[in-house]
């Protein structure tokens, strides 16, 4: 039998289980939360009462266990709102935030992870000002299941510091909701790193998310560091690419680009060294696909190096605008007159509506195999690039395949099991209808 007894604090009621030898201690404010926290032990449960939370900067600093984190959550997922100057701080090691609400709040972040093995999920972030809703520092945490919307002010909605040592955070099954234009740079929806850190190695992994709507720039993902991992999401309605912006090493793999003809909906820009770009779906793209860039000699932090030694592999882009590949977005002969290098093109096929299957001059070192186009489709004649009569048809994800010429299929997307387009019904907050989240 399950043995409790209750024990009162000063201003926080506890509940101790002895048999689980962890306690569940009930906190109405960030004063409470403050008081209790240094006396948290492994499994413990800091509980927020219902209600809204105005002007409550929450500092929770502690230490668990991988086996038996501390956890701070909402007695109803949901019912704890944030509001007016209110903002998290996490600090510590293995700590889990859960079920909350911030909306209409304003200030620098709205949650910020400042220590190690933590984890933010199943909340949400809407509507507010803050200048980060989600800004991560320490190594191996976790942001998933939440709800991130509404960001109409500069900077990113998330900011991962790649501060000099990888830091392996996690991003995953997060729902990004509508984010309209900021009108200049700054309203990234991702940004890890910075300029200055491209050359540190983040080893961030963002999957499994739905990106929707989100308009803020050009750059809806900017990587700003190195050996990063971008795969298995959804960016619907975008306006805007993800981008390869600083660092090296980084891999966008498995991801649906779904633009609707939007205008500014585009697919992935390449920049930096070593970078793989393989497995990708894109459709509806008025944009172009990929684009190649050029770069600058003895570039400034904040400048163009080219892309050298990347792959792009794999990728089917169907019902969109060209060019499909773009081999030397930016060269002006002048300040960026050092052409990408050393790219290999391998086995990707391409239907476009308008314009072109490629746009520029190939710098040295390209590679050219097994890439297709539909016979009958937009783009023109390319040596490069060989026309065959394929027949594309609906999958049951969606998708626009094809079996391949003569029952090859070596070229463009390939289902991989388990993986499909997201909704909104397969990402964020549990207790958050996707009805609740707008338009999807």
């Amino acid at each position: 039998m399950r043995l409790t007894h209750r024990i009162l604090l000063t201003g926080v009621a506890a509940v101790l289980s002895a048999a689980a030898g962890a306690a569940e201690y009930r906190a109405g404010s960030a004063a409470d939360v403050q008081r209790l926290a240094p006396g948290l032990q492994p499994g413990d449960e800091a509980i927020l009462a219902d209600g809204v939370w105005t002007d409550q900067a929450i500092l929770f600093r502690a230490r668990g266990t991988k086996d038996r984190p501390i956890t701070l959550r909402a007695a109803t997922p949901g019912k704890v709102v944030l509001d007016g100057r209110s903002s998290l701080t996490v600090e510590g090691e293995h700590l889990v935030v859960s079920g909350l609400l911030f909306k209409g709040a304003a200030g620098g972040e709205a949650v910020a992870i400042k220590g190690n093995h933590c984890r933010l999920t199943d909340s949400a972030v809407v509507e507010c000002t803050h200048k980060f809703y989600v800004r991560l520092w320490g190594r191996d945490s976790r942001v998933d299941h939440c709800y991130l919307a509404g960001k109409a002010t500069e900077s990113p909605t998330v900011q991962v510091e790649a501060e000099g040592r990888p830091n392996r955070h996690r991003i995953d099954h997060n729902h990004f909701g509508h984010r309209p234009p900021l009108g200049r740079n700054g309203g990234e929806t991702i940004r890890v790193g910075y300029s200055w850190q491209q050359q540190n190695s983040s080893g961030t992994v963002v999957e499994h998310n739905l990106f929707d709507r989100c308009d803020g720039e050009l750059e809806i993902i900017s990587s700003k560091s190195c050996d990063n991992v971008y795969r298995s999401n959804t960016f619907r309605r975008c306006a805007g690419t993800l981008t390869l912006r600083h660092g090296d090493r980084c891999a966008v793999e498995n991801n649906f680009f779904l633009g609707e003809h939007k205008r500014g909906a585009g697919g992935v820009r390449v920049i930096g060294e070593g970078h793989r770009v393989v497995n990708n779906y894109i459709e509806g793209a008025e944009e172009g696909a990929f684009r190649l860039t050029s770069g600058m000699r003895d570039p400034e932090p904040k400048e163009y190096v080219r892309a050298n030694d990347c792959l792009i592999e794999r990728n089917t882009v169907v019902d969109s605008r060209g060019p499909a590949i773009e081999l030397d977005a930016g060269y002006d002969g002048r300040r960026r007159s050092l052409r990408p290098s050393n790219i290999r093109i391998v086995n990707n096929l391409f239907s476009l509506t308008e314009g072109d299957l490629l746009k520029g001059t190939e710098g040295e070192g390209f590679e050219w195999v097994g890439n297709l186009a539909v016979s009958g489709a937009a783009g023109g004649a390319d040596q490069r690039v060989r026309r065959v009569d394929l027949k594309l048809a609906r999958s049951p994800e969606g998708l626009w395949l094809a079996a391949g010429e003569n029952g090859n299929d070596q070229a463009g997307y390939r289902p991989v099991p388990g993986n499909g387009p997201l909704t909104a019904a397969d990402v964020g907050p549990a207790w958050m209808p996707p009805a609740e989240r707008g338009p999807t």
